[in-house]
């Protein structure tokens, strides 16, 4: 699980379970994180925009993005949130378990989750009166792990947590619920990767690395397997163990990150911003970027502007 630099400073061990309340003021650019990330909604609003398009949040309203889902916001003045980090997987243990009776293994739980969850960006209109039963909750768990959460108040956590999924939950879309057709057997889970903030696979991060930077190189996935000594459908595999992605849509999601950066930081013509992040196409990189961020460039550069002026 990948998390903010500022919290990974003051985490001393691995946790699956990070609660983190803070007020931004200032735009937050679009960023994605390597976990399951449910955003609570506190105090203030905030234009949101992500998978879903843009949208308005405010008190009441929860954000709920599946691992390496691109999320930015405009804060309309302030707003305050408490964001959870969960272990991608964790969650895949919660579900396996949760349908236990029908999974053969972890990796049907991944497919089910995959299937039924198949929304990346989602906005839950919990209503402010019902929020505010998860405010304790959550004030609770943002204290617990303030330092990283210790072993002997993992069970606490995990009930509190559980007592906001459960009202969060049943209000989430879902696909059509599709289960595996086989028989159960054998029924324990996999070992889940104890990553450390970091993916298990070496030559996973050898490849998130060379994408990161050399971000403007025309990649391909032969290319990228080459460098870190495996074969493609290796590097596929491990890659999307790691990060839950194909690496060529990694990578669009980082050219997609820094596109958004030198909108609001810069007056560089679109194409070029494109053509600088590894786009040599203007109308494909408006198309990435507004299918990840939800607003097209020439839009989020203007709501830049606006904010800035305001």
């Amino acid at each position: 699980m990948t998390v903010p630099e500022a919290d990974t400073r003051s985490l001393t061990r691995f946790t699956p379970v990070l609660a983190r309340t803070t007020t931004a003021h200032a735009t937050l650019e679009p960023v994605a994180y390597d976990c399951v990330k449910v955003i609570v909604v506190r105090a203030g609003g905030a234009l949101l925009f992500s998978e879903f398009g843009v949208q308005h949040v405010n008190v009441g309203d929860v954000i709920v993005l599946a691992a390496n889902t691109l999320c930015g916001a405009e804060p309309e003045d302030w707003v305050t949130t408490t964001t959870l980090y969960l272990d991608r997987d964790y969650v895949v243990d919660q579900v396996f378990w949760q349908y236990a009776e029908q999974f053969t293994d972890r990796l049907d739980a991944m497919q089910f989750l995959d299937a039924r969850y198949a929304e990346p960006a989602q906005v839950v209109r919990l209503g402010e009166g019902r929020a505010g039963l998860l405010m304790p909750w959550l004030d609770e768990l943002a204290v617990l792990s303030a330092d990283g959460l210790p072993p002997d108040r993992f069970y606490r956590a995990q009930a509190l947590l559980f007592a906001v999924l459960d009202v969060i939950m049943p209000r989430i879309a879902v696909t059509a619920h599709r289960l595996t057709a086989s028989q159960r057997c054998a029924a324990c889970p996999s070992l889940p990767r104890h990553r450390q903030f970091e993916p298990l696979r070496e030559e996973a991060r050898h490849a998130a690395h060379l994408l990161r930077g050399e971000l403007a190189r025309r990649w391909t996935l032969r290319a990228l397997a080459e460098e870190v000594h495996l074969s493609r459908s290796q590097l596929g595999r491990v890659f999307v163990e790691a990060f839950g992605k194909s690496p060529i849509a990694y990578l669009a999601m980082l050219r997609v990150e820094r596109m958004a950066h030198l909108l609001r930081t810069t007056d560089t013509p679109i194409s070029v911003i494109a053509n600088q992040v590894g786009w040599g196409d203007a109308d494909f990189a408006a198309r990435q970027f507004r299918r990840s961020v939800g607003v097209p460039p020439s839009r989020y550069r203007a709501m830049g502007r606006a904010s800035t002026s305001g």
